[in-house]
C-alpha cells in the first residue's frame, strides 16, 4: 500500500483519532483522581474535551499536581529530630500544630532562635557572611539564581569556599535558573562543588511534569544554621547596596532543632535530584548535635507533588479558622481557593480584623486582574485591603492573633498552595510574633487603601481581564 494513498491516509487519520480519543479519556481519569480542587479540575476539563488538540499536550506539559512515585521514592519530608526531646508540649497542643501534623508536617520543636531579614542589603550581608564562616557544609537551594552581580557574586564565594575544603551542594530549580544553572555555575563545579538541577524538562530527563517547579528556598550551613524565606540569589532580591527598584522581601535565621528539619527536606530533594543515597550523605559527618539557641517554638512544613497531603494549605485553613482577633496576610500573589477565600470573608463579617497587604502594582499582569475579585469582596466584607506603593512587594507572610506566624516560600495563591515544591516555617513564640507584626507595621507604612476603580471604560475592559484571568488562575 502507498503511504500517499487516501486508503492509508483515512486510516492513519482514523488511528490518530481513536488514539487522542483515548488519552484525552486517560487524562481525564487521571484528573479525576487527583482530587484538585473543583475550579482547578473543571478548568482543565472544558480545556481537555472542547479544544483536545490544545488542551492534551497542555496537560502532558502543565497539568500535574500529585506524584506519587515521587512521593514514594524521596525520603521522608516530616521528619522527627533526632533528640526526642527537643518536640515541645505547649505548641503540640495547639489546634494548628496538630492539624499539620496529621497534615504530614512535622512536629513543633522548641529551643530555636530567629532573627529576621526584612531588607535585600541584609539578606545579602547575612548569605555572604555565613558563607564566609561554614566550616564543613553549605547546602543551598533556589529557585533563582540570576545572571548578575549578586549571582556572579554567590557563585564565586560558593566556588571559593569549595577550594578550600567545605563540601558546597547548590541545588537549582531547572526552570528558574534555566539561564544559569549549566555553564554559569561551572566555577563551583570546577572547585570542587556539586550543582544539580531539579527536575529538567527536556523530554529524556522528565520524571513529572515541567509545571511542578522547586519555589523552597533554604540554606544550611554547617548543618547548624538556616536561611530562608522569600529571598532569590539575585538582585532584585538582594545586593551589597541599597536599590530603589528592589523587591521588598522577607526571610530569617534559624538556629536550633528545626535546623535538622530544614536540612533533612534539602535532603531529600537532593537526592531525588542527584540520584544519590540519603544514607550516605547522612554518613558524612554523622548525626550533628543541634544546641538549644533559644526559647521560640518552630514547625517546619513541607508542601508540594513530593507530599501525600496538602499540610500548608490545612494549615492556613486552620490559622484562620483558628484565629480570636485578628488575621494579616503579607503576599505578592493573592488567588485564594474557594475555601479559603470564604473562611476570609466570615472572618472580616464577624469584626475580625483582617489586613491584607499585597503590592499595588506586582510583577504579573495576570495575578493582579485574577486577584481583583478577591480583594473588591473581602473589602467590601469589611476587610483592610492595603497596596504597597515604593514597588514590588515579593515578602510572604500571615500573623494570627499576635500568637502565631507563618513564613516561608510560599505564596497566598493557587500555585503555592496546591501545585508548587513550597517550603514553611510557623512560629509560635509570642517575641517572634511580635517581631513579624513590628516588620508588617513597616510596610503598612508604604501601603495605601485601596480604592474602587471610577473609569467606566476601564471598568469595562478591566471586567473582561479581571474573567479572563480567573478564568485561567486554577491552570497558572
Amino acid at each position: 500500500m502507498k503511504t500517499g494513498s487516501p486508503l492509508y491516509s483515512e486510516i492513519l487519520s482514523h488511528l490518530l483519532t481513536v488514539g487522542g480519543f483515548l488519552l484525552a479519556v486517560f487524562l481525564i481519569a487521571r484528573l479525576m483522581s487527583e482530587k484538585r480542587q473543583p475550579g482547578n479540575t473543571m478548568a482543565w476539563l472544558l480545556v481537555i474535551v472542547l479544544i483536545p488538540y490544545v488542551g492534551v499536550p497542555l496537560y502532558l506539559l502543565l497539568g500535574g499536581r500529585k506524584l506519587r512515585r515521587l512521593v514514594a521514592r524521596k525520603s521522608r519530608l516530616s521528619p522527627v529530630p533526632s533528640d526526642a526531646t527537643t518536640v515541645t508540649t505547649a505548641a503540640a497542643a495547639g489546634a494548628i500544630a496538630q492539624a499539620l501534623v496529621r497534615a504530614s508536617g512535622c512536629p513543633p520543636v522548641g529551643g530555636n532562635a530567629v532573627r529576621f531579614l526584612t531588607s535585600g542589603k541584609e539578606a545579602y550581608a547575612e548569605f555572604e557572611r555565613q558563607i564566609r564562616e561554614a566550616r564543613h557544609t553549605i547546602h543551598l537551594m533556589t529557585f533563582i539564581l540570576g545572571r548578575d552581580d549578586t549571582g556572579r557574586r554567590m557563585v564565586e564565594l560558593l566556588a571559593q569556599r569549595a577550594r578550600e575544603g567545605v563540601k558546597v551542594r547548590l541545588l537549582l530549580d531547572a526552570v528558574g535558573c534555566i539561564l544559569s544553572s549549566r555553564g554559569f555555575v561551572n566555577p563551583v563545579r570546577q572547585a570542587g562543588g556539586e550543582v544539580q538541577r531539579f527536575m529538567p524538562v527536556l523530554m529524556l530527563q522528565w520524571r513529572g511534569s515541567a509545571n511542578l517547579r522547586n519555589h523552597r528556598k533554604i540554606a544550611v550551613f554547617d548543618q547548624q544554621r538556616v536561611i530562608l524565606g522569600g529571598y532569590n540569589l539575585a538582585s532584585e532580591y538582594m545586593g551589597p547596596r541599597a536599590l530603589k527598584k528592589r523587591w521588598r522581601d522577607f526571610g530569617a535565621v534559624i538556629e536550633g532543632p528545626a535546623v535538622e528539619l530544614l536540612n533533612e527536606i534539602f535532603l531529600a530533594d537532593w537526592c531525588y535530584a542527584s540520584g544519590q543515597s540519603v544514607d550516605t550523605l547522612h554518613a558524612e559527618r554523622g548525626t550533628p548535635v543541634i544546641k538549644p539557641h533559644g526559647a521560640c517554638e518552630l514547625q517546619v512544613v513541607a508542601s508540594g507533588p513530593d507530599v501525600e497531603g496538602d499540610a500548608l494549605y490545612e494549615g492556613i485553613l486552620s490559622f484562620i479558622q483558628e484565629a480570636k482577633r485578628r488575621i494579616w496576610i503579607i503576599t505578592p500573589y493573592f488567588i485564594p481557593d474557594e475555601v479559603l477565600f470564604r473562611s476570609l470573608l466570615v472572618k472580616a463579617r464577624t469584626g475580625h480584623e483582617v489586613k491584607l497587604v499585597v503590592p499595588a502594582r506586582s510583577n504579573h499582569p495576570i495575578a493582579d486582574h485574577a486577584r481583583r475579585y478577591y480583594l473588591r469582596e473581602l473589602q467590601k466584607a469589611g476587610a483592610q485591603v492595603l497596596l504597597f506603593q515604593p514597588g514590588m512587594m515579593h515578602s510572604k507572610g500571615m500573623i494570627v492573633d499576635d500568637r502565631v506566624g507563618l513564613l516561608g516560600s510560599a505564596n497566598f495563591d493557587l500555585r503555592s498552595l496546591f501545585v508548587n515544591f513550597e517550603i514553611g516555617v510557623f512560629v509560635y513564640s509570642e517575641p517572634e510574633v511580635r517581631a513579624m507584626r513590628a516588620w508588617a507595621q513597616e510596610l503598612i507604612v508604604h501601603c495605601a487603601l485601596m480604592t474602587a476603580e471610577k473609569s467606566s471604560r476601564r471598568r469595562l475592559l478591566g471586567n473582561i481581564a479581571e474573567d479572563l484571568s480567573r478564568l485561567l488562575a486554577p491552570m497558572l
